[in-house]
């Protein structure tokens, strides 16, 4: 039998002079750790536990510059938003997440928004949890990321068409689940808002109609060097014609990044499509659709190199078919800096083709926090 260190069975019934110096000078430097990091007072020893007050910050730009052959002004240059970003626990119970954004209006001049501003809970029972505030919905799977940290520059035609450019944002509550299923991930997400200010589909009330959105999350790994996700979005609100819009997405992800050449090798295939149905007060309601493809693959540690074709109605025309291609060429220089440059030609119904080179350059300051897988 393993016996116990000596010290721990033979201690001096009394501490020496020297003993009882060492720990007062232990004990005083913990209070004065304390006191410059602005802890509160009381058990020393509690100090070396407590966690800075402080929340997580972090400053984000985003510079975008396009060159369009066919335009008056050919070369034009903005910076299209500042975002700062406010994240924090608020007690071990919640979590507070604060999203504000100047977006460029052009003329020089900045409009201030409360992109996000949400609490969430972290001690729900059952792998439930619940948010509440501003935030954008699960519906689809790219409305929750923030344009800035989407692996192209311009929005797919699916989003900009149906949800608008800033994708389906709103104020309500969000209700998620974790799934028990033993056999693959599973997350089941409900939301009920009021009704987002600015979308194509959907429109807030001032009656008691409200917007519902759910969306399922299925997650598998395929093996240790792959992972497939498969999801379905709902949502059923009123439009601007006082009527119901009902819309439906379904998305497919398949990413590849082997283990051992993970640094320097990845790809990604991407799917998801819209169905829309639209009530209008006269004739029948038009059923609309649109869809993206997307492929992604990791040429060396910095650069990627990204495809993406759209096809897309707008939510109350089927006549209307715009069709995308676009490019991108991404340089990563760490997770707080990267490059893009692209190039996109667009063409609807008889409209000419309209080609434009991109560029944008986004850079963090600050923390910066894990994005949405």
């Amino acid at each position: 039998m393993r016996k116990a260190p000596l010290h721990h069975w033979c201690a001096p019934r009394q501490p020496s002079a020297r003993t009882g110096r060492s720990r007062r000078k232990s004990t005083t430097l913990i209070v004065l750790v304390a006191l410059a990091a602005g802890l509160p007072q009381g058990n020393p020893a509690s100090a070396q536990n407590y966690r800075s007050l402080n929340p997580d910050i972090s400053l984000i730009g985003d510079f975008r510059a396009w060159y369009t052959p066919d335009s008056e002004r050919n070369v034009d240059a903005e910076l299209h938003e500042v975002e700062t970003v406010f994240q924090a626990a608020v007690d071990p119970y919640a979590r507070a997440d604060f999203f504000i954004a100047a977006g460029h209006e052009g003329e020089g001049e900045y409009a201030f928004e409360v992109e996000e501003a949400y609490l969430t809970t972290l001690s729900l029972p059952h792998g439930l949890q619940l948010k509440g505030g501003k935030f954008r919905s699960v519906f689809g799977k790219l409305n929750r990321t923030h344009p800035h940290a989407l692996p192209f520059i311009d929005t797919p035609s699916i989003y900009a068409n149906y949800l608008g450019d800033e994708g389906l944002n709103d104020q309500g509550f969000s209700l998620s689940w974790l799934v028990p299923n033993q056999r693959f991930y599973q997350d089941l997400t409900v939301e009920i808002t009021r009704g987002p200010g600015e979308s194509a589909s959907f429109v807030g009330q001032d009656t008691n109609r409200l917007l519902y959105v759910a969306h399922l999350k299925n997650f598998w790994d395929v093996s240790e060097a792959s992972t497939f996700e498969l999801g379905f979005s709902g949502a059923a609100g009123p439009n601007e014609g006082v009527q119901t819009t009902l819309l439906g997405g379904a998305d497919a992800t398949f990413i590849w990044k082997p283990l051992r050449f993970n640094t320097y090798r990845s790809a990604t295939m991407m799917l998801e499509a819209f169905v829309s149905r639209m009530g209008v007060e006269v004739g029948d309601p038009p059923v609309t659709w649109g869809l993206f493809a997307l492929g992604s693959y990791q040429l060396s540690r910095r650069w990627f190199a990204v495809g993406r074709f759209d096809h897309a109605d707008v939510p109350d025309d089927r006549s209307w078919n715009e069709n995308v291609f676009s490019g991108t060429l991404r340089w990563e220089a760490t997770e707080f800096q990267k490059l893009e440059f692209g190039v996109r030609t667009a063409s609807a119904n008889e409209t000419d083709r309209v080609t434009a080179l991109l560029f944008r350059a986004v850079f963090v300051i600050g923390t910066h926090g894990a994005h949405e897988y």
